[in-house]
């Protein structure tokens, strides 16, 4: 059987997965031992008062085995002779815009004017230092867009620009870390 509870931590043992196991069997009134495995699926933190809290929404296994998705075994289609949409600028949007294109049978050819990240970062180095700015490789400018240097500010969790979860489905299928599901995701995890 699968349950799904919410619970309240404290951030240190928001990753202990025994003190959780412990937590959840005492609100579940069980043993320990019938649960097989916890999957946290949101995590967010409440900051509103002096102690600072971690909500968690998990399931738990309770004598049921947890069979983990596997699904890095995603095939595009070839469309190097397919039409051809010119996209402009290497950053988030640019490259979802060429993975879109590709999944709809589409070749896409991008232009990004500035330079990929390890060559622009020795960019944002001279502005620093000395205060020397590349017009075509700098904050605004190269592989990634200006979010990769952003300071955190630049994030979008609104309902009408996109499912957000299906991008950290994918991230998680070219290799990111899963816990990015849990702690990135939007507030409605499973419509």
């Amino acid at each position: 059987m699968i349950k799904k509870i919410s619970l309240q931590v404290t951030p240190e043992n928001s990753d202990n997965k025994s003190y959780l196991i412990k937590n959840i069997a005492n609100i579940l009134s069980i043993k320990s031992k019938n649960i097989d495995h916890i999957e946290i699926i949101k995590r967010s933190i409440d900051a509103r008062r002096k102690i600072i809290k971690i909500n968690l929404i998990v399931n738990v296994y309770i004598n049921q085995k947890f069979k983990p998705k596997n699904d890095n075994h995603i095939k595009y289609q070839d469309v190097s002779q397919k039409e051809k949409v010119i996209i402009i600028g290497a950053g988030p949007a640019g490259l979802f815009a060429a993975l879109k294109l590709i999944q709809n049978g589409k070749c896409p050819i991008i232009f990004e004017r500035g330079k990929d990240v390890r060559n622009r970062r020795r960019d944002l180095v001279k502005i620093m230092r000395e205060n020397t700015i590349n017009e075509n490789s700098n904050y605004c400018f190269g592989e990634g867009g200006a979010g990769t240097y952003s300071d955190g500010k630049l994030y979008t969790r609104s309902k009408k620009r996109g499912d957000v979860n299906e991008i950290l489905n994918l991230l998680v299928d070219h290799g990111a870390d899963s816990d990015i599901k849990s702690k990135c995701s939007s507030a409605h995890w499973n419509k």
